[in-house]
């Protein structure tokens, strides 16, 4: 009897210990296992406002070479397509008749010069009337300028490089009789090299000196050039309603020429400081966007501006702060409020893309 009731006993002890030690389910509801999500924190990047637009290349000096007095060409002093120095002889037009001129006004300066110290010497000793020794003295300062002239019309029988560029096609050959004007050869300064765009009107507000741009020609593949504003028109061009820029490139080798067509994005501003996120954390609600964040293990839907877009990334302007934690995937599944495990990205468990999936966004955003 005693036996049994002893068994008794600790049956039921026992039955009371696993009672005690099992988790009533209210205790079983307190810590629910969340469900899994991919997410990352906001990052800080440095984006910019870009505007594509259309360019022309042009020189950064342009001139053609022409006589200023009109002669026979002597000499040619130069290859085509070379390179010229500022100061270089191009051409030597025949200075016969040039070379006669000079001698003719030093002599007739020399003559002046006798004549009016003899002048001079008289009316000192007031043997001549001031009146002749004025006259003495204008025909020296006539026959001064002569010879000055003469001189420079000398100089104007070489033709020289106003500037270091590249020589183009001359257009005439030696033992030519050109006239003052005449084009003998262009000369082009192509390093660096200028590029002509325009900027809808809308944007003027925006434009400034020192702006960059990156800068594609299709005669170039594969390489991008790089520039910054320097002018800016101050019109705007009534047909167009544009406003039109001035860009200087570096062009030290050579492969950018006058008249070739360029792809140019204006940077019209920097910000070094964005905030980002994938854009496949982005909900659209209608006008406006939203983002699930984890808050201690937690969802919470947020709000947000955006600006920039990238491949991939785009700016969030308001509403998230650096480092918040964004749910990258698995929106669908959860709502605000309900506990997540944050998975790795690209980890198993974590599904659907609100950002890239219409549906899934209306989904998560009905359910938000």
């Amino acid at each position: 009897m005693g036996n049994i009731i002893g068994k008794r006993l600790a049956g039921a002890l026992m039955l009371a210990a696993g009672l005690l030690a099992a988790p009533t389910a209210g205790q079983a509801q307190d810590k629910p296992q969340g469900l899994p999500v991919e997410a990352v924190p906001v990052r800080v990047q440095p984006m910019t406002d870009e505007l594509l637009v259309v360019g022309s290349l042009l020189a950064n000096e342009s001139t053609v070479i022409r006589p200023e007095i009109a002669g026979r060409v002597e000499e040619i002093s130069f290859d085509e397509g070379g390179r010229a120095e500022k100061g270089q002889l191009l051409v030597k037009l025949d200075d016969d008749s040039r070379a006669a001129e000079l001698k003719r006004a030093e002599a007739n300066l020399s003559l002046s010069q006798r004549n009016f110290n003899r002048a001079e010497e008289l009316y000192r000793r007031q043997n001549l009337p001031v009146s002749s020794r004025d006259e003495a003295l204008a025909k020296l300062r006539a026959d001064e300028a002569a010879l000055e002239l003469a001189r420079v019309n000398m100089e104007k029988t070489e033709l020289r490089a106003p500037f270091s560029g590249l020589l183009g096609l001359r257009q005439v050959s030696v033992g030519d009789y050109v006239r003052a004007g005449d084009a003998i050869v262009n000369l082009e300064d192509v390093d660096p090299i200028k590029v002509d765009f325009r900027v809808p009107e809308v944007f003027a507000h925006r434009l400034e000196t020192g702006q960059s741009i990156r800068m594609r020609v299709d005669a170039v593949p594969g390489e991008t050039f790089e520039g910054t504003v320097y002018a800016i028109d101050p019109q705007v061009d009534v047909q167009g309603r544009s406003v039109l820029l001035r860009a200087r490139v570096p062009n030290m080798d050579g492969p950018l020429r006058p008249g070739m067509f360029a792809r140019v994005t204006l940077v019209l501003d920097e910000r070094p400081n964005a905030l980002v996120v994938p854009e496949e954390a982005l909900i659209p609600q209608g006008t406006s966007q939203m983002v699930y964040k984890v808050v201690d293990g937690m969802v919470e839907a947020q709000p947000v501006t955006i600006g920039q877009r990238r491949k991939g990334i785009v700016e969030v302007t308001g509403g998230l702060s650096e480092g918040d934690t964004v749910i990258t995937a698995g929106q669908i599944k959860v709502r605000p409020g309900q506990p997540v495990t944050v998975m790795p990205a690209g980890g198993p468990g974590a599904e659907g893309k609100a950002g890239g999936d219409p549906q899934a966004a209306s989904a998560a955003g009905a359910e938000g």
